[in-house]
């Protein structure tokens, strides 16, 4: 299978990890172990470990759940399910045991893959169907039948915020294309290896970085977890070229005192942020700093993650844009969802190769998130007149404080612009007099000296008083999800 930025990938994953293990070309290095991982023996313990699937007579479609932190064992599960024409179960292990074991029983799961060090907490909310796949169970192999590009690929569970997590279903063909769109938006080649600090039981994680790694013929390092101390000696060992990481890492590396060696920053071309804003003073101190470029894009689970991207240099970034499309469309939809022009705000939406098939199970959920053929976000932002996203919340996080819409992004912005603050970020506190008012959470830099006093004079000065926040909470850590993404609605009940 050979890459091409015209169109998005034909076939299955099984096509192309076939393609890839005509050579002994690394797939992936563990910088943790001083493990690596060739696209061949990753095809050949896939292959058959899915046989043995088959043989326990697992029926192609079926949930097989997948409870693992990155490693070798998580990675080649994951190839295990994808190539057997299984629907991989990714099992969030940040998620809560409620969240899991939800998760676990919606799937349908019958057998899972569990790493040694989550058996323990699975045991304890699995339900009764479910059964721990251990090695000897695969031993009686049988042909693995053919399956299309149509057949359900991966499942993942949404965060939950607002009530249960939905079940996102994505095709082979949409799995895919969520690595082709990273792929040609970074102009990624075989030439290049990314690093996976984030977990790959996170759909940026998957499709940015794994199947973004397959699509290309390239290949990564992957890491347990992100460590700001480790971070630049891991890139040196592994010689990373480009790295996929969220606003919350960039902020804890800004911050960080470990300093990266010359020839680290120079093998970089570039740094890429999702899963939420980047905020323009941390990026602008992050390159200054360390003189490689971030990329600003955005994505969602159900897009198989990347919707867009701002070009990479000596394109024109936007500082404050997560970029323009690529290999899908993005337009604006007002509230009567129809397409909005140029510069007015509405809802986010998207529609390509890349978009989910279905929420699992849940019919009425699936048919409110789609507009026609158009995948509505939920995020508020508007296009410029040169195509250029831009964010401005959203809508189930604006505070509506005495009938006006307040962006916390605008106030999170404000923060963020103090060089002590670390995390930030405001939400809504129910209130008898304005139906909602305006508070926000930060975490600061060890030794600093700053005072709710002088963090609200610092908002009602760019803000004034009705947007600046009543009160600011000082944490050790804001709550964030599996991909370090902050959660801000669970902010008010936290405090």
């Amino acid at each position: 299978m050979i890459f091409q930025k015209a169109a998005p990938p034909k076939g299955t994953v099984r096509d192309w990890l076939d393609a890839r293990a005509s050579s002994d070309d690394i797939a992936i290095v563990f910088p943790e172990t001083n493990e690596t991982l060739s696209w061949r023996a990753l095809r050949d313990r896939a292959r058959d470990m899915a046989q043995g699937l088959v043989g326990l007579g697992i029926a192609q479609g079926e949930s097989i759940a997948i409870v693992h932190p990155n490693g070798r064992s998580g990675v080649i599960a994951l190839y295990a399910a994808l190539y057997g024409g299984f629907r991989a179960t990714m099992i969030n292990l940040a998620a809560g045991p409620g969240a899991i074991s939800y998760a676990l029983d919606h799937s349908g799961a019958r057998l899972a893959f569990v790493h040694d060090s989550q058996r323990d907490a699975i045991a304890e909310v699995a339900p009764k169907r479910l059964t721990i796949i251990a090695d000897e169970m695969l031993k009686e192999r049988a042909e693995i039948p053919d399956f299309d590009a149509n057949q359900h690929a991966l499942l993942m569970y949404t965060s939950g915020t607002t009530g249960q997590p939905k079940g996102v279903v994505h095709s082979h063909a949409s799995l895919l294309a969520g690595g082709w769109t990273t792929a040609i938006a970074h102009e990624l080649s075989p030439q290049d290896r990314g690093f996976c600090v984030l977990p790959i039981y996170h759909i940026n994680g998957l499709c940015v970085t794994l199947m973004g790694a397959l699509v290309s013929g390239g290949s990564l390092a992957m890491t347990a977890k992100f460590s700001a101390s480790k971070f630049w000696d891991q890139a040196q060992s592994a010689k990373v070229t480009w790295f996929s990481v969220v606003p919350t890492i960039i902020s804890h590396l800004l911050h960080n005192e470990t300093n990266p060696s010359p020839d680290v920053c120079q093998r970089l071309r570039f740094g890429r942020s999702a899963s939420s804003a980047l905020a323009v003073e941390t990026q602008s101190a992050f390159e200054e700093r360390f003189n490689v470029p971030i990329v600003e894009t955005m994505g969602l689970t159900e897009t198989a993650a990347q919707i867009l991207s701002n070009p990479l240099p000596p394109g024109v970034r936007k500082i404050g844009s997560p970029g323009i499309s690529y290999g899908n469309e993005v337009c604006i939809l007002t509230s009567d969802l129809t397409q909005a022009p140029r510069m007015q705000e509405g809802e986010i939406a998207v529609r390509g190769p890349n978009v989910m098939v279905e929420y699992l199970h849940n019919p009425d959920a699936t048919a409110k998130t789609f507009a026609g053929d158009w995948l509505r976000t939920g995020d508020l932002g508007h296009l410029d007149e040169d195509g250029y996203v831009f964010v401005t919340g959203r809508l189930k996080e604006l505070i509506i404080k005495g009938g006006e819409n307040i962006a916390p992004r605008e106030i999170d912005e404000i923060l963020y612009s103090e060089p002590d603050i670390i995390e930030a970020a405001a939400f809504a506190r129910p209130c008898k007099s304005y139906g909602e008012t305006v508070e926000a959470a930060v975490a600061v830099k060890p030794g600093s000296n700053l005072s709710e006093a002088m963090l609200i004079a610092l908002c009602q000065k760019h803000l004034g008083a009705f947007k600046s926040p009543d009160a600011i909470h000082f944490l050790d850590e804001l709550p964030k999800g599996p991909s370090g993404k902050i959660q801000r609605l669970k902010l008010a009940a936290l405090i």
